[in-house]
């Protein structure tokens, strides 16, 4: 009281003049502050918008949906959501001006965020104690960090299931990758899968990330490498021995289904389209190879618009960590996007960025209501709530998540990665469907048997 009594005018007048602006501009509600339950929480989404490679604007999209069906309904467990949004525009320094962003606005979480460039986003993040839930896991920091909390397994368990899921079906492979960091990762990843259906080792064909012209990789993919003999142990060279052929041949002719079958994958982002174009353009043999790719690189979207029934990629095999769109557990999310996101073009409901937002904002809901509600939040405090809470329920479309040490997996390189589960899927009629006869499978295994690739 003394102190107040004894204050200077000007001290009242900037006094008023401060408390006029936190009315005005809600700075006495950044979470941090009081805490109370009429707090607000700010988070950030980001990812790349309008650039020359891979763009996931759905993800930033989903999250401002969430942001408004969120604070319709009262909130999260009673306080205002705050969802900043940022282009990270594909490039390192865009990845850390985002971060920055985040650190300056006093976020107490990114989430449901895209970046290949895991260093450049993840050191602010890490200073400041920022958690970073439900990346969509195409950088190998996603899965080192200790502040990071994946939803998903990435890369490495959609390249590990795209291994699995040709090496049923093809005597050889072809893999078409951005010839980046994140890139050099996805041949090792493949051809593990690829190992544990004793296949030879994928031909690598690496393509510059924003190349408009990719039919010099589309040729070498379509004229392959000499296939290994039938049964050769993985990684064996062409002319090896083959070991004992144990599968079952096809009852017509005696012949394996797969024998001397040509597998061509690229996993691209936005560039897969170009890639397939230029691939068809080239094949004046017809020889109609079984193409694939990973969710993300395709879609729905992407076989819709170019042709539906009659797309050329129809037919094509996909991974993805997801049940498909069409599984009634996505009608909440639906609901979401229907009454928020109606006049938002970008969020696509069968988009694979929006989906993973979409869980990643389910975790941060379910990891926030478990605070009191006079309990302050920080960036620390829902760290320290990831790192120790009981698993986290994501309404069936993942298993249910918990990032403790003892959920850790032995995986080289990935040790954060926590759900290795991924769906088999196949193009039919025009649809993104469950591939028949193939169950969705938990790939850690397989990827602990990797060798480190990075």
């Amino acid at each position: 009281m003394t102190s107040r009594r004894s204050s200077t005018p000007f001290s009242r007048t900037l006094l008023a003049a401060t408390m006029g602006a936190c009315l005005t501009t809600a700075c006495g509600v950044v979470p941090g502050g009081s805490g109370g339950s009429g707090d607000t929480i700010t988070v950030m989404t980001f990812a790349p918008i309008d650039t020359k490679a891979t763009n996931m604007p759905g993800m930033p999209g989903m999250a401002k949906a969430y942001e408004s069906w969120a604070n319709a309904n009262g909130g999260i467990n009673g306080r205002k959501l705050r969802v900043l949004t940022c282009n990270e525009k594909n490039t390192p320094t865009g990845a850390a001006d985002c971060a920055r962003k985040a650190i300056a606005e006093k976020a107490v979480a990114v989430v449901g965020s895209y970046s290949q460039h895991g260093r450049a986003f993840m050191a602010p993040l890490e200073a400041e104690g920022i958690p970073f839930i439900g990346g969509y896991g195409v950088s190998a920091e996603e899965f080192q960090s200790t502040l990071s909390y994946p939803v998903n397994g990435g890369q490495p368990v959609l390249l590990a299931g795209a291994g699995h899921q040709l090496g049923k079906a093809c005597a050889q492979v072809s893999l078409v990758r951005p010839d980046t960091l994140a890139g050099d990762t996805m041949p090792v990843l493949l051809n593990a899968g690829l190992k544990a259906n004793r296949m030879a080792e994928a031909s690598d064909i690496r393509a510059a990330e924003d190349s408009a012209d990719l039919t010099p990789q589309a040729r070498e993919a379509l004229n392959g490498s000499a296939a290994p003999a039938a049964g050769a142990p993985a990684g064996a060279p062409s002319g090896a021995p083959a070991a004992k052929d144990t599968k079952e041949k096809d009852p017509k002719d005696g012949k394996d289904p797969k024998d001397n079958k040509q597998c061509v994958t690229a996993v691209l982002g936005e560039r897969t389209e170009t890639f397939f174009d230029a691939f068809r353009r080239i094949d004046g043999q017809h020889r109609n190879p079984q193409i694939s790719s990973v969710l993300g690189s395709v879609s729905q979207a992407l076989v819709d618009r170019t042709g539906g029934k009659e797309s050329p990629f129809e037919g094509a095999y996909l991974t993805s960590w997801y049940p498909v769109s069409t599984d009634p557990l996505w009608a909440p999310m639906r609901k979401v996007i229907s009454e928020q996101a109606f006049g938002d073009d970008s969020v696509d409901p069968d988009d694979s960025g929006a989906q993973t937002t979409w869980i990643a904002y389910t975790v941060l809901n379910e990891v926030v209501k478990r605070f009191e509600d006079d309990e302050e939040i920080t960036a620390r405090k829902v760290a320290r709530a990831l790192n120790q809470s009981e698993s986290v329920a994501t309404g069936g479309l993942t298993p249910d998540l918990s990032w403790r040490y003892q959920d850790m997996r032995a995986v080289a390189g990935f040790p954060r990665l926590v759900n290795g589960r991924v769906t088999f899927q196949i193009v039919q009629s025009g649809r993104l469907v469950a591939q028949p006869g193939e169950q969705s499978q938990d790939m850690t295994p397989t990827l602990e048997g990797a060798p480190r690739s990075t």
